[in-house]
């Protein structure tokens, strides 16, 4: 509930002013009959009458408190909203070539990738998502989709070997371009992670870059791996041994294919710094949401006017019967 007039709960002052009168003036009343002693009324008590003097004084602060909320004017309102959401429609490009086993970042790069992307998914509730996996050759996961139960339980599945290995950068893009093409959404983006350089595909990633800026697609391109060598687990007769090997990432390509389809590059070299590069696209790529309020207003003086008029009616009857006064 609130008030329209909140100012004139400042009349409120006069009431109080008006019981520290009535006190005072009770406490000066001068006895109208003298006596020498007054032993003899020690054993009468109060009658019922005494009791009920001080009521009619009660009942005109609660009348006259009742008055000032009446003329405050509560009102009680009715909110509602109508929410509009306007969504992204996302596709992410993840490498599967067997280079992502790199365990630089732990995991590995194809793991540490997949629970990023997962939570980076978990936080976008209202954006259709979908995935392209791509190596030597490219296919689509999962399309775009709002169940994000059933895109999470297919990311689960990715792993490397899925298709010919190799990198084939700009057949990723293709694939994922044409699952947004016919998207109606107002933004569209493709989130392609890799951690080499094309070496795969018919199709060069500039000019899949260059079609995606034909659609109105934005790609955002991740190099994810350590700089110099990374560890790399390599199946032998005596078990799985490790060998550092060059990390090369064509950061030159994928800031291009990044500047060809209004998007920007990261490099992730650890953990830490991939979630932050998901973080940030995050940021960058926000869904709009657009709230219309409603409210209506309704007075609700009526339960602080019933009360006034009670209270009136209740002192003049008492004055008019029980402590009624003879002039």
């Amino acid at each position: 509930m609130t008030f329209a007039n909140k100012y004139i709960f400042l009349l409120l002052a006069l009431v109080v002013v008006y019981i520290i009168w009535y006190i005072r003036k009770h406490n000066n009343i001068e006895p109208s009959v003298r006596v020498s002693d007054t032993s003899p009324y020690a054993a009468v008590g109060k009658t019922w009458r005494e009791w009920l003097v001080h009521v009619p004084f009660v009942l005109r602060v609660v009348a006259l408190t009742m008055i000032v909320f009446v003329l405050a004017r509560p009102q009680s309102s009715d909110n509602w909203q109508n929410t509009e959401i306007e969504g992204i429609d996302i596709m992410m490009t993840i490498d599967v070539s067997t280079s992502m086993l790199s365990e630089d970042l732990k995991p590995n790069r194809l793991e540490a990738a997949k629970d990023v992307a997962a939570q980076f998914i978990n936080g976008r509730p209202n954006d259709n998502i979908g995935l392209t996996i791509f190596a030597g050759e490219s296919f689509t996961q999962c399309p775009l989709t709002v169940d994000h139960e059933v895109l999470l339980n297919l990311f689960k599945n990715v792993q490397c070997g899925l298709v010919e290995d190799g990198t084939a950068i700009g057949l990723g893009i293709a694939n994922a371009v044409t699952r947004l093409k016919d998207s109606k959404a107002k933004s569209k983006v493709i989130i392609l992670l890799t951690d080499g350089t094309n070496n795969a595909g018919a199709v060069s990633p500039l000019t899949a870059a260059a079609i995606a800026k034909q659609f109105g697609i934005r790609i955002y391109t991740i190099g994810v791996g350590t700089n110099g060598e990374a560890p790399y687990p390599f199946q032998t007769a005596m078990g799985i041994r490790y060998q550092n090997i060059p990390v090369e990432i064509d950061e030159q390509v994928l800031r291009e294919i990044a500047s060809t389809a209004g998007g920007e590059y990261f490099r992730a070299t650890s953990n830490s710094k991939l979630k932050e590069v998901y973080e940030e696209i995050d940021k960058l790529e926000k869904t709009k949401l657009n709230v219309r309020e409603f409210s209506t207003k309704e007075e609700e003086y009526q339960p602080f006017a019933l009360v006034a008029l009670i209270a009136v009616i209740l002192e003049l009857a008492l004055r008019a019967t029980i402590l009624r006064r003879i002039a």
